[in-house]
């Protein structure tokens, strides 16, 4: 996926769209997580509108906690699934997003201009 240690540093412009690729998967991973809980959300409680769903969701994606606290045993147990799955979400995310800087950073101290092998 990325360039070896071998291979030139990426030029700046290709740099900012790997950065924008990343930021992108990052926000499609989290968008996704948020519907999971909504849908997971709304099974297990079906009394619950839909604005409320999303926003238990995405408040539990953000750490918060749920405003609305399931009721139903089923709940219960999704919530505490969700709660651990959306914990490696938040911190999945903050790495797809500092993957490149990181890989960036390590390609500049490691290329060797000369060929001396």
């Amino acid at each position: 996926m990325y360039e070896s240690k071998s291979d030139a540093v990426i030029s700046p412009r290709q740099f900012r769209w790997r950065l924008i690729w990343h930021a992108l998967a990052a926000c499609l991973l989290l968008i996704g997580s948020i519907l999971f809980g909504v849908v997971g959300h709304l099974y297990f409680e079906p009394h619950i509108p839909l604005h409320d769903a999303i926003f238990n969701a995405t408040l539990l994606l953000g750490g918060v906690g749920p405003v609305i606290l399931p009721e139903s045993i089923g709940g219960k147990l999704f919530f505490a699934g969700y709660g651990l799955y959306v914990g490696l979400v938040f911190v999945a995310s903050i790495g797809l997003i500092l993957a490149p800087i990181a890989h960036r950073l390590l390609h500049r101290f490691h290329f060797d201009d000369s060929d001396d092998d």
